[in-house]
């Protein structure tokens, strides 16, 4: 897939979901035709200051109307100044960028997917563009978020560090509890989250698709700034890793080594 140059958009609409949890709906028409599941833009700071964009996964698109929906929490300065960003305000961005889970072959499967914390928006896609059989595993710390937008595409399941909602503990405590069971998991969260995930994969026998997040410098492979360890040794830099914006972000779990 040819990548797009950076372009400048323009805000439909921007909400809080949580104090520090913004969704925004942005007028990308060409990025809502091209966008898969599991991919992401590089976002560009206004601030002559901040010179390296910031990811952001793709959480969901309207091809019809044209637009992508961004959800991002508010971590730093680059994410604090999109966040003053309002309806009509015009933001820089390049995309899609990554993999996505294109490749991941489902048919007649049972699936699990899993999201934890921010983690969860992108997941909002793929529960939309999967067909089949879905249980849906929602991580949060404690104040929920987007799980009524992922109501009528299926099972919903949650857990809470706090146990406020759901399964008081982790998504693998919640799968054990409710009994889930699937064929293949497709998962995106922190990274002891996805340690987890792959554990219990691999004791279980089943395939795991995994999104992995990084701090990222060029966002197109050639810095080599967002290596993962890697099971082979990668063809670009001849050791064992993996370039996340480019190989990624979703890899295989048994082509990562995660320890």
């Amino acid at each position: 897939m040819r990548l797009m140059g950076k372009r400048s958009y323009v805000i439909h609409s921007k909400e809080y979901l949580t104090k520090d949890i913004v969704s925004m709906w942005i007028s990308a028409e060409d990025i809502a035709k091209k966008a898969l599941a599991g991919q992401f833009v590089s976002v560009y700071c206004d601030s002559k200051s901040e010179l390296l964009p910031r990811p952001v996964s793709i959480c969901d698109t309207d091809e019809e109307k044209g637009r992508i929906r961004l959800v991002f929490r508010i971590v730093g300065r680059g994410t604090s100044e999109f966040a003053k960003k309002e309806k009509g305000d015009v933001i820089d961005i390049t995309g899609p960028l990554g993999n996505g889970y294109a490749d991941c072959a489902v048919s007649g499967k049972d699936m699990i997917i899993i999201g934890g914390g921010i983690g969860i928006p992108p997941m909002l896609k793929l529960s939309k563009d999967l067909s089949g059989n879905k249980s849906i595993v929602l991580g949060y710390r404690d104040v929920l978020f987007m799980k009524e937008d992922f109501n009528g595409f299926g099972d919903i399941y949650t857990a809470t560090d706090d146990g406020s909602a759901g399964t008081k503990g982790t998504v693998i405590d919640a799968i054990k509890e409710n009994n889930i069971k699937g064929d293949v998991i497709f998962a995106c969260g922190p990274l002891p989250m996805l340690k987890a995930v792959k554990e219990y994969a691999d004791k279980e026998k089943i395939d795991a698709w995994i999104s992995l997040e990084e701090r990222m410098a060029c966002g197109i492979g050639a810095c080599l700034a967002c290596v993962c360890k890697s099971i082979g040794v990668d063809s670009h830099s001849m050791v064992k890793n993996k370039r996340i914006c480019k190989d990624g972000p979703v890899f295989n779990a048994k082509e990562v080594d995660l320890s």
